[in-house]
C-alpha cells in the first residue's frame, strides 16, 4: 500500500480522509460500500494508478477517518452527492470516472444523473441501477427479518452490534455478506446470531485485512453509517424520469445476494436496467460473491481497466 498517499481535506465543513495514487491526467473516483472503506478499493487503485489514471477513494462522512456530521441521524444520500461534488471542485477535477460498490453505487447513479457533465462514465459492483424514490428497492417484498429492515430500526443494531467488539462485527458482516442467500433472522434472532463463531474468515480476506477495518471503524463506529444507508434509502430524492447516458458497466457475481432481491434477476438479465441506463454493458462473475473486487481482484481490475480504457 506504499503507493496509496493519505491526506485530510475539507468539504462542506467536515475533515474526510482521502486516499489517493496515481497522476494520470484521467481521474477515477471510488465510492465505498457497508461495512467497506477506502481500503476496499486497495487493489483497484493501485491498478488503475499503474493503467496510467489517477485513483482517489474517500472515506463517506461518518465513516472511517472521515468526520461525522454534525446531526448524524439527518445524513442521506444527498449529503454523499453534494460531498463527491465538493470534493471534485476542491481537487480541481472537472470529469471524473465513478465505480460505487454496494450502496456507494447509488451516489455514482445519482451524481450521473443530477450532474452527467462530471462524469466521463459508471462502473458498478453488486448493484443494478437503483435511486431512492423512483427506482429503488421494493422494500414491500423483503422478507421479514431480513437485515435491511432490521438495521433501519433505531436502535435495533444498535443494540445487536453493541453485544461485541467491533472487529466481531465487521468480521461477522463479512462472512454473511460472502453468502449467496439472503440474510434473515428470525423472530427471536439478531442478524448478528446468524454467524457461527467458528466460522473462518473467506481464504481472499486475511486477518490482516479484518485489523484494518476495524481500527477504521472503530475510530468511527456505526452512528452515521447504519443512517447511510440503510436508515435514508426510503427517501425520495426528487429525482423523476432519472437517466444515465454516460458510458457504463455493472459487474455482479452470480453468487452475490443481491441476485436474491426480489425481481433484481430479471431486472437485469432481461435488461430493463437499460430502459435507464441505455450505454450499459453487464458482466457476470460466475464465481463472484457481493465482494467481487476484493475476491478476485485481478479479474475485477482487468474488466475496470478495459473499460477506462474504451471510454
Amino acid at each position: 500500500m506504499e503507493k496509496i498517499q493519505h491526506s485530510h481535506v475539507q468539504v462542506r465543513g467536515l475533515k474526510l480522509h482521502v486516499a489517493q495514487s496515481g497522476t494520470g491526467p484521467k481521474v477515477v473516483l471510488f465510492l465505498h460500500g457497508f461495512p467497506e472503506i477506502w481500503y476496499s478499493w486497495r487493489h483497484q487503485m493501485i491498478a488503475v494508478a499503474n493503467a496510467g489514471f489517477r485513483a482517489i477513494a474517500f472515506d463517506f462522512r461518518g465513516y472511517g477517518l472521515s468526520d461525522h456530521p454534525p446531526e448524524p441521524e439527518k445524513a442521506s444520500f444527498k449529503d454523499l452527492v453534494d460531498d463527491v461534488v465538493a470534493l471534485l471542485d476542491l481537487l480541481g477535477i472537472n470529469k471524473v470516472f465513478l465505480v460505487g460498490k454496494d450502496f456507494g453505487a447509488v451516489p455514482a447513479f445519482m451524481v450521473a444523473v443530477i450532474h452527467p457533465e462530471r462524469v466521463l462514465g459508471v462502473i458498478t459492483l453488486g448493484i443494478p441501477f437503483l435511486i431512492p424514490g423512483p427506482v429503488g428497492i421494493q422494500f414491500d417484498l423483503l422478507p421479514k427479518g431480513f437485515y435491511i429492515l432490521r438495521w433501519a430500526e433505531p436502535g435495533r443494531a444498535e443494540a445487536d452490534f453493541g453485544r461485541f467488539d467491533v472487529k466481531t462485527v465487521v468480521r461477522n458482516i463479512y462472512i454473511l455478506f460472502c453468502r449467496s442467500e439472503l440474510q434473515v433472522a428470525g423472530e427471536n434472532e439478531e442478524i448478528m446470531d446468524l454467524v457461527d463463531p467458528s466460522t473462518p474468515l473467506p481464504p481472499w480476506f486475511t486477518e490482516e485485512d479484518l485489523e484494518v477495518y476495524a481500527t477504521l471503524y472503530q475510530n468511527s463506529g456505526f452512528r452515521t453509517a447504519l443512517q447511510v444507508p440503510y436508515r435514508c434509502s426510503q427517501l425520495d430524492y426528487g429525482i423523476t424520469n432519472p437517466k444515465v447516458t454516460a458510458p457504463s458497466l455493472l459487474i455482479m457475481g452470480e453468487k452475490d445476494y443481491f441476485m436474491k432481491f426480489p425481481g433484481m434477476e430479471e431486472y437485469m438479465k432481461k435488461g430493463i436496467v437499460k430502459q435507464f441506463m441505455p450505454n450499459l454493458d453487464i458482466t457476470f462473475m460466475p464465481e463472484g460473491n457481493h465482494f467481487v473486487q476484493e475476491q478476485l481482484p485481478e479479474q475485477v481490475n482487468e474488466l475496470i481497466i478495459t473499460f477506462l480504457n474504451k471510454d
